[in-house]
């Protein structure tokens, strides 16, 4: 149960509109020109955007699998996903979860929860 960085990357450029994008030396995932991810390959970790809730869950759940960003970004729901500890439902529901709270209504709409 491990996710490699090509694969995380081909599960986030899944969503509608989504594209990637350099951003600091790390790929960037956005839909409509927002930030929903962010992948540091040499660190092996995704960062997704998470409301409070969200995170307060997935960090209680899973915490050998998500993490909240240390400081001011974490407590703005930023949220880091290990790849070594995720496997493709894992890491596709936590960017599933990203991409709806920044995309517009209605491509969010169009990503399932869940």
């Amino acid at each position: 149960m491990s996710m490699t960085p090509a694969q995380a990357r081909g599960l986030a450029t899944t969503f509608p509109e989504a594209v990637e994008q350099l951003h600091f030396h790390k790929a960037s995932f956005r839909v409509a020109k927002k930030i929903f991810a962010t992948m540091d390959e040499a660190d092996a970790h995704m960062v997704v955007k998470l409301t409070a809730d969200q995170q307060a869950m997935m960090t209680e759940v899973r915490p050998d699998l998500y993490r909240t960003v240390p400081g001011a970004w974490g407590r703005q729901g930023w949220t880091i996903v290990r790849l070594q500890a995720a496997d493709a439902s894992s890491l596709r529901h936590a960017l599933a979860m990203s991409y709806r709270n920044v995309a517009p209504k209605k491509l969010a709409a169009l990503v399932a929860e869940g």
